[in-house]
């Protein structure tokens, strides 16, 4: 929802004249810049035995969405949530990029704490009802499954406090892989698509080389070269970068 900004704009307006008036007393006119953002900020862990990103994003208003909960025991779980108390934010959302288990082992964990849904793409359901499965497959057993409360899709941003995050989708790595843009600060959680000089595995359920490639070149790299990535796992890159040097995916090898 946008505000009514009618009356400070008034102000301001009248604010501007009555300072290049008083520039005939020969008072110098300086002009009065508004700048009213709402600071979006990110806050990563890097969880569980895969070494995976889990990450807050907040604002000034105390609401935050926690993506990609990977928490996996209880030192971890602790360090998510005194961390969050901490800072006195208020969780609205689990966010998915998507289902693979080292992104969702603190899924149930984040849901029960919080009393908050679980959203992923509607693609990617099938990926999360398997956690169970795969869980096992790696020794994994603590997990406790979970199901998805609501589904993002592309058409539809996802919004909380003062912000607003745009839904790229980006199958490849997962069926319904998708990332979280935020324009005004040119930041995406990208799960894990690409990464430094690297790109996601394509040897999993549901993962297809040509398709991940596709969505790298139509959907991350059509965004602007300074967006910052903020990946599933390692450090974060820009879109520049990769677009230039990364071995995988640069558009030179297309």
């Amino acid at each position: 929802m946008v505000g009514d900004n009618t009356d400070h704009e008034q102000f301001v307006g009248e604010e501007h004249q009555r300072r290049r008036q008083n520039t005939n007393s020969g008072i110098p006119f300086i002009p009065i810049i508004i700048v009213n953002l709402h600071m979006l900020s990110v806050q990563s862990f890097t969880f569980n035995p895969f070494q995976e990103n889990t990450y807050v994003l907040f604002d000034e208003t105390g609401e935050a969405v926690i993506i990609d909960p990977g928490c996996s025991n209880r030192s971890e779980e602790r360090e998510l949530s005194d961390w969050l108390s901490s800072k006195g934010l208020s969780p609205r959302l689990i966010l998915l990029t998507h289902s693979h288990i080292d992104h969702i082992l603190g899924a149930y964990y984040v849901k029960d704490m919080y009393r908050i849904p679980l959203c992923i793409h509607k693609k990617d359901q099938e990926t999360l009802r398997a956690g169970k499965i795969v869980a096992q497959m790696y020794g994994i057993d603590n997990y406790t499954e979970v199901e998805a409360d609501q589904f993002v899709r592309e058409e539809l941003p996802v919004t909380f406090g003062k912000q607003q995050l745009s839904v790229l989708f980006l199958p490849g790595h997962a069926p319904g892989h998708v990332g979280y843009y935020h324009m005004a600060q040119k930041i995406i959680i990208g799960g894990d698509v690409l990464f430094r000089a690297s790109i996601g595995r394509t040897d999993l359920p549901g993962g297809d080389f040509d398709t991940l490639i596709e969505s790298i070149h139509q959907k991350l790299f059509t965004l602007p070269d300074d967006v910052i990535v903020y990946p599933g796992h390692g450090p974060e890159t820009t879109i520049g970068e990769e677009k230039v040097s990364n071995p995988f995916c640069a558009l030179s090898l297309r």
